[in-house]
C-alpha cells in the first residue's frame, strides 16, 4: 500500500459515489481498513491492466478475506469509464482470487436502489437479505440495504 494508491482510491470514490447516501468512505476509514491483514485492495486502469506508475487508476475495489467466504467491502469506478467493463474487471478477479483462497461464497451489501444491482446479478449474485432502512441519505430519507451472495 502507498500513499499514491490512498489518493488514487480516495479521488475515485469522491467522482464514483453519489454524495447524497455518504457512501464513500474517508481517508481515516480507507488507511486503518488497508492495515488489516486480511483486507486487500485491487486498482484498474482505464484499458483494464493495472494502472503503470505514471497513468491514474480508473477503478479500485477493496475486500475483506475470511477463511471460506469473501467480502467485497468497496468497488468503484470512475464515472467517465463507466460501461467499458472495468467493474465486471474487477470483479471477476476477486471471484476468481477467491476461488483460488478456497472461499466458496463472496458476498456484498449496497443500498437497494444502487445501479449497480444489473451488473451484481449479471455475475451471478443474488439477494439474501436486508436491512431496513440502513442508509440515510443527505435529506434525511432512507433507503434499504441488500446483501447478495455468489457461491463460487
Amino acid at each position: 500500500m502507498t500513499t499514491d494508491h490512498i489518493d488514487a482510491m480516495m479521488a475515485i470514490m469522491e467522482s464514483a459515489f453519489d454524495p447524497r447516501w455518504g457512501e464513500a468512505w474517508n481517508r481515516k476509514q480507507l488507511s486503518d481498513s488497508l492495515l488489516m491483514p486480511h483486507n486487500q485492495y485491487r486498482l484498474i486502469g482505464a484499458d483494464g491492466g493495472e494502472p503503470a506508475d505514471d497513468t491514474p487508476a480508473a477503478g479500485f475495489s477493496l475486500i475483506k478475506t475470511i477463511p471460506g467466504e469473501e467480502e467485497l467491502l468497496l468497488i468503484a469506478v470512475l464515472p467517465e469509464h463507466r460501461g467499458k467493463g472495468l467493474g465486471k474487471a474487477l470483479l471477476q478477479q476477486f471471484a476468481q482470487e477467491a476461488r483460488e483462497r478456497g472461499a466458496e461464497k463472496i458476498f456484498l451489501e449496497m443500498r437497494a436502489n444502487n445501479p449497480a444491482d444489473v451488473l451484481y446479478r449479471s455475475m451471478g449474485f443474488e439477494p439474501i437479505g436486508k436491512r431496513t432502512q440502513y442508509y440515510k441519505a443527505a435529506d434525511g430519507s432512507r433507503i434499504d440495504a441488500i446483501t447478495m451472495a455468489l457461491s463460487l
